[in-house]
């Protein structure tokens, strides 16, 4: 794909759905195709809104669209395995929302998919491609703090949220956890990689979804992770990367950071700034379109293996906090 246009096709046109259809034109080469919907009005209002060549009232169509070179899986999260199979076995590339599917064997049985239908996929996990935190790393890696000795980030948002929302709702794989929890673990696997322990506690809605959580992992180095994620509370939203010779701290915000600051001992701090327009969601993509041209069929920055390890952390971490979702397929 070298040297053309990357044809996008977005699959469920919903909120976060618009948010990254108005980063897209940020990207060089990303050509916005086609939508699809479960409804042709909503697929015709979002297309209009947003510039998209076609509408198709179904998520079959959209699939099967020839237009389209790679589709991106913007559902509630239990649809995700569903809409993205179709994808990948009519052979588009597929970028997937995180969480990729609601546990692991699911998220196992799409990259199989994937990889027997030799197509890229990739689970849209913005942060590990925003500049600031591939910044962070690369300090990280090359010593600038010394040994990792601790990892702390909060995710929460301000309640309280009613009943029906979806946030609420089992069979929409709601809670804490997976929307916002999956960060900070991210963020943790980062920079830590795999944990030898998982201590985890929730307190739990009337639904049986995580209201808020707290996490604590444990690692083979002797290093900590201390994590928490909420849907009752508006927390700091913020990170620090704490090692031997020094901290990295990143400001509320730190899914999509645009700074963070670099503090050592008998040395000024310094931050380091990243300007960069929209929302932060044109990073994704901007990697899968590199993959696409580099004829790479996952992201060295996203990996499927990263996709399934942090799957397996989530899955044990609601195994220990009591949560579970209906199965959809």
């Amino acid at each position: 794909m070298t040297g053309q246009n990357v044809r996008w096709g977005i699959l469920g046109p919903g909120g976060i759905a618009a948010t990254f259809a108005a980063d897209l034109p940020l990207v060089p080469g990303a050509e916005l195709a086609a939508v699809g919907s479960r409804n042709q009005a909503t697929a015709d209002a979002f297309a209009e809104r947003f510039g998209f060549a076609r509408a198709h009232g179904s998520y079959t169509a959209l699939a099967a669209d020839d237009g389209v070179d790679v589709v991106y899986v913007a559902t509630p999260h239990a649809f995700h395995l569903a809409g993205a199979l179709e994808c990948v076995e009519a052979g588009k590339a597929v970028l997937v929302e995180k969480p990729i599917t609601l546990d692991l064997p699911s998220a196992a049985r799409l990259i199989e998919a994937a990889r027997a239908n030799r197509v890229f996929l990739m689970e849209a996990m913005w942060m590990r491609c925003n500049p600031a935190i591939r910044k962070a790393a690369e300090l990280v890696e090359e010593g600038a703090i010394g040994w990792v000795s601790a990892i702390h980030a909060d995710f929460g948002l301000q309640g309280p949220f009613a009943a029906e929302h979806r946030l609420r709702a089992p069979e929409l794989g709601g809670g804490a956890l997976l929307d916002l929890g999956v960060y900070p673990i991210h963020l943790a696997h980062l920079f830590l990689g795999l944990p030898i322990s998982v201590q985890a506690w929730a307190h739990l809605t009337p639904e049986r979804v995580d209201e808020h959580t707290g996490v604590l992992l444990g690692y083979q180095s002797g290093a900590v992770a201390a994590l928490t994620c909420s849907i009752n509370g508006a927390s700091r939203n913020a990170a620090s990367i704490t090692g031997t010779d020094g901290r990295i701290d990143i400001p509320p915000g730190f899914m999509v950071p645009r700074s963070f600051t670099l503090s050592r001992p008998e040395k000024a701090p310094e931050t380091f700034t990243f300007d960069f327009p929209g929302n932060g969601y044109q990073f994704e993509a901007a990697e899968v379109q590199r993959c696409l041209a580099a004829g790479e069929l996952e992201s060295p920055i996203v990996s499927q293996t990263t996709t399934l390890e942090v799957m397996n952390l989530l899955d044990s971490i609601r195994d220990q906090i009591g949560v579970t979702y209906p199965s959809l397929l």
